[in-house]
């Protein structure tokens, strides 16, 4: 498993490559793998958007993404799972997030991407703020009640 939180651009790719590779060392269990990448948006309710700052707290937050992580590695039977998620600020088409998870089959890997990524958007502990060029607005976290009807 690894959480990382970046406060610089990466390649969500390249991590997802080399922790395959590296850590993973390509074990031959693996027969399915499920990644969600989240960039920002250039709008947010029908408002532009200029940037977005990430704050976090870090012990907090690193400790509730380890036992996202370990909880979704129990549940669903993964065989791994990695976090990479960036605070500061991010511009429209910067990577924010990558979820990825690894299992012997891809009923697995969807399921346990998808609880992570559902988890992140409601319930961890990042608090961000847009700048739509007019000024700075703070962001609720997704309600998860909808987020199964969610287009974002």
């Amino acid at each position: 498993m690894k959480i990382e939180i970046l406060n610089d651009k990466f390649d969500p790719w390249e991590a997802i490559v080399e922790y395959k590779r590296n850590d993973l060392q390509n074990n031959p269990s693996i027969g399915a793998s499920s990644v969600f990448l989240g960039t920002v948006r250039d709008f947010n309710d029908d408002e532009k958007v200029e940037s977005l700052f990430l704050e976090h707290y870090p012990e907090m937050t690193e400790k509730y993404l380890s036992q996202l992580v370990n909880e979704a590695i129990k549940k669903h039977k993964i065989i791994d799972g990695l976090v990479i998620h960036r605070v500061g600020n991010l511009k429209p088409t910067d990577p924010i997030v990558v979820v990825a998870t690894w299992s012997e089959h891809r009923a697995s890997a969807f399921d346990a991407t998808r609880e992570i990524m559902e988890s992140l958007k409601s319930e961890a502990p990042f608090w961000k703020k847009e700048n739509n060029g007019k000024g700075f607005k703070w962001i609720k976290p997704a309600d998860s009640s909808n987020i199964e009807n969610e287009e974002s």
